[in-house]
């Protein structure tokens, strides 16, 4: 057990002691967004023995009992074509799952929300305080939403995160990198083509970041559950940082494809465009290994593998999570490796 794990199960049991334990379960979680790449990995941590805050229920796709429910994670968001559009969208979302539970559960401690790294644009230190741009950004509604809506009930605490690029696992996620790129290596690898990086010469040559789902979970639950994270915003990446051009190698070895790299001088490849006539392809793969029905369109978001693997990283800062006392922290290399045999296992991909 690692020591921010320990420390935040000791706060845990403070609570407990102090009177906070409800009958039968400590805590019950509301995760909405459980089927996406955190939603999943909160619903696989939560019901652990070891678990901060524990026993935990969680609710998920069933209804809940609302009187029950404890804690809400809500880790999910909806895409539109616009930012204004998103804004309507995702308001509206998040208000409403807000006002139906918060009135309605008496034993409400905490809400956790989880946002993203478009909270910032520019190249400067990306810390939790920066001043927000004057420009229009959903992330913005929805933690004034947060703050809103959590002030009508005393003695409710929230905490928002701030991701990078997730590692991850989810065959139903709006931003599944792991999935996509895992797919597109099995059909490199099925018709003999090297597997070239979809994206600039100056990113894979750059430092990038991610942030294993598992990890972004256990920094939500630590959150929930450690008086020392109440009310405040924290960035969560792996703590590590790499190189698309190391990462890559390791992307193929997975799939035991042994070409792979930058496409030639002055050429791109583009996922997008690669993709779109292979849904035959996919099918015979899917076939041939016996894997879980599915769809290339199903499995593949090949617009969000262009977008981040063709746009400079940035990096943010994970002093302020460290200070509260969150210690967790991932390998990059092996979380890819990681989440690309759970693909494998749960038969994504072959």
């Amino acid at each position: 057990m690692s020591r921010w794990w320990a420390g935040a199960i000791g706060a845990a049991e403070k609570q407990a002691e102090n009177g906070h334990s409800s009958q039968g379960h400590q805590s019950v979680a509301l995760v909405v967004g459980v089927t996406g790449i955190v939603g999943n990995s909160l619903a696989e941590i939560l019901p652990l023995s070891d678990t901060p805050g524990g026993p935990w229920k969680v609710y998920g796709q069933n209804s809940p009992k609302l009187t029950d429910v404890t804690h809400i994670f809500y880790v999910t968001w909806a895409l539109r074509f616009t930012e204004a559009e998103n804004i309507e969208a995702n308001n509206l979302m998040f208000r409403n799952v807000l006002q139906a539970v918060i009135p309605n559960a008496p034993n409400l401690k905490h809400v956790c929300l989880q946002s993203g790294l478009k909270h910032y644009v520019g190249p400067f230190e990306l810390v939790e305080d920066l001043p927000r741009l004057n420009a229009p950004n959903f992330y913005y509604e929805l933690e004034d939403i947060l703050a809103e809506e959590v002030a009508t009930k005393e003695g409710v605490t929230w905490s928002v995160h701030r991701p990078h690029t997730i590692f991850g696992f989810s065959p139903y996620s709006l931003m599944n990198m792991m999935g996509t790129l895992s797919v597109y290596a099995a059909i490199c690898k099925h018709e003999g083509m090297p597997l070239l990086f979809p994206g600039t010469e100056s990113v894979w040559n750059a430092y990038s970041i991610a942030s294993d789902a598992d990890l972004i979970a256990e920094q939500e639950i630590w959150a929930a559950v450690d008086p020392n994270a109440q009310n405040e915003a924290f960035n969560i990446h792996n703590g590590d940082v790499f190189k698309w051009k190391h990462l890559w190698k390791v992307l193929a070895e997975q799939f035991g494809i042994r070409k792979y790299g930058l496409p030639e001088s002055g050429k791109t490849v583009s996922l997008t465009e690669l993709m779109k006539d292979k849904g035959a392809v996919w099918d015979k793969i899917v076939k041939d290994n016996q894997l879980l029905p599915n769809k290339l369109e199903e499995v593949g978001v090949w617009w969000f593998a262009d977008f981040v693997l063709g746009t400079e990283s940035i990096i943010s800062c994970m002093n302020k999570s460290k200070e509260h006392g969150f210690l967790g922290f991932r390998n990059s290399k092996n979380s890819l490796i990681s989440w690309v045999d759970k693909l494998k296992a749960y038969k994504i991909v072959p």
